[in-house]
C-alpha cells in the first residue's frame, strides 16, 4: 500500500505513525511544512504569514500525488493538512483524515475562516479517524460526516514491561506532570493548588523543562515554592517512560483534551491518574479507576491530600487500568485496524 502522509514532521505522533506504517509493510511518503527527524519532502513555505503556507503548498502536493501515485492520502490535523489535502486530491485517491484534538476543540473557534477550513476537510474526507468518541461527536457538529472510527493513539505492547508490579505509594508522594508549559495545559494552576504540600515536602512534583511558557512558569513557581520543583528535559520516548514509571501519580490539569496519550501511557505504567474533570478524558478516567477534580484549586488539593492519607494499595485500580489499555489502546493493533479500513477505501475507488 502506497500512502502519502501529510502531517507535522516535527511531531512525535507523526514519527510514531510513520514508523508503524512502514513496519507493517506500507510504502510511505511524508510531506510536511515542518522539519523533523523523519525523512520527509519539505513543502515550500510561500507567503508572508503562516496561514498562507498551507494554501500555497497545494500545487506541490498535487505534483507529489502525480509522481508518487499513492493509493491513499492520510492527512493529520483537519484545518491545516486536512484542508489542503482536500484541495489537492483527485477523485481517484481517497482521503483519510486524522483528527488530533485541538483542530476540532480549539481551532474552529478562532475565526470563521478556521471553521470553514475545518469543515471543508471533514466534508471532503472519505473517512475520519479520532482518538475518542467525544472528538468524533464534536467534529460532527461542524460537519455531519458518516464514515468514522475511534482509534486511540495508545501504547506499544513493550511498554507494559515497565509496569510496576510491587507498588507502594512513595513518601513523599511522587507526582509527574508530563504536559508541556502551554496555556491549555494549565500547569501553574497545579502549583497554586499544591504549593503547601510541595513546601512541606509531602509531595515531590516533576514538570517538563519545555514549552513556550516554561521560563514564565519556572519564575512564577519559584516565587511560590522556591527550588522544590523538579524538571526533566525532552528525552527519547523510552527514557521518558522509564522516568515516568518511577512516579506514583500522573497529574493533568489540561483545560482541553481528547484521550491524551500521556494519560494512556501512565495507565499502562501503573500510575494513579489524577485529572481535571473535562469531557475529553471521561472515556478513560472515572471515579472508579482514577481521581477527578474540578477547575478549583481546593478540589485538586483535596484529591492529593486524600491520596496522602489513603491506606489503599490501589492494586485493583492499577490492574483495571492496565487491562483497559491492553483492550483498547495497543498502538500496533490500532494501526493495523486503520490499514484494514484504508484497504477497503482503496477498493471502493477502483
Amino acid at each position: 500500500m502506497k500512502i502519502l502522509l501529510l502531517a507535522d514532521a516535527a511531531s512525535f505522533h507523526t514519527e510514531r505513525f510513520y514508523a508503524e506504517l512502514q513496519k507493517q509493510g506500507c510504502e510511505v511518503l511524508l510531506a510536511s511544512l515542518e522539519k523533523g527527524i523523519v525523512d520527509a519532502v519539505t513543502l515550500q513555505k510561500k507567503g508572508f504569514i503562516q496561514q498562507f503556507y498551507y494554501r500555497f503548498a497545494v500545487p506541490q502536493i498535487r505534483s507529489l500525488i502525480k509522481t508518487f501515485n499513492p493509493d491513499i492520502i492520510s492527512a493529520h490535523f483537519a484545518s491545516g493538512y486536512g484542508h489542503i489535502a482536500a484541495l489537492a486530491k483527485n477523485k481517484f485517491t481517497p482521503l483519510a483524515l486524522n483528527l488530533w484534538g485541538s483542530d476540532i476543540l480549539i481551532v474552529p473557534k478562532k475565526s470563521m475562516l478556521h471553521r470553514y477550513k475545518t469543515k471543508y476537510a471533514l466534508k471532503n474526507a472519505q473517512y475520519v479517524f479520532a482518538d475518542s468518541q467525544y472528538l468524533i461527536d464534536e467534529a460532527k457538529k461542524i460537519f455531519p460526516f458518516s464514515n468514522s472510527s475511534v482509534f486511540p493513539w495508545g501504547v506499544e505492547n513493550e511498554i507494559f514491561d515497565l509496569y510496576k508490579q510491587d507498588f507502594i505509594l512513595s513518601k513523599p508522594l511522587k507526582i509527574i506532570v508530563p504536559r508541556a508549559h502551554e496555556h491549555v495545559y494549565n500547569n501553574l494552576f497545579i502549583v497554586n493548588a499544591l504549593q503547601d504540600l510541595i513546601k512541606s515536602d509531602k509531595i515531590q512534583i516533576t514538570f517538563p523543562a519545555f514549552g513556550s511558557q516554561y521560563e514564565a512558569f519556572k519564575e512564577a513557581a519559584a516565587s511560590m515554592v522556591g527550588e522544590k520543583i523538579k524538571y526533566y528535559a525532552k528525552a527519547e520516548r523510552n527514557n521518558f517512560l522509564k522516568l515516568a514509571s518511577t512516579h506514583d501519580v500522573y497529574l493533568s490539569a489540561s483545560l482541553s483534551d481528547s484521550s491524551p496519550v500521556s494519560l494512556i501511557e501512565s495507565m499502562a505504567l501503573g500510575l494513579i491518574p489524577v485529572v481535571m474533570r473535562i469531557d475529553g478524558v471521561k472515556e478513560w478516567v472515572s471515579n472508579e479507576n482514577g481521581f477527578m477534580f474540578e477547575n478549583e484549586e481546593k478540589s485538586l488539593s483535596m484529591v492529593v491530600e486524600n491520596l496522602l492519607n489513603s491506606s489503599d494499595d490501589f492494586i485493583k485500580l492499577r490492574e483495571q487500568n492496565k487491562e483497559k489499555v491492553k483492550q483498547s489502546a495497543l498502538f500496533e493493533n490500532n494501526i493495523a485496524d486503520q490499514l484494514a479500513i484504508f484497504k477497503n477505501m482503496i477498493e471502493k475507488v477502483k
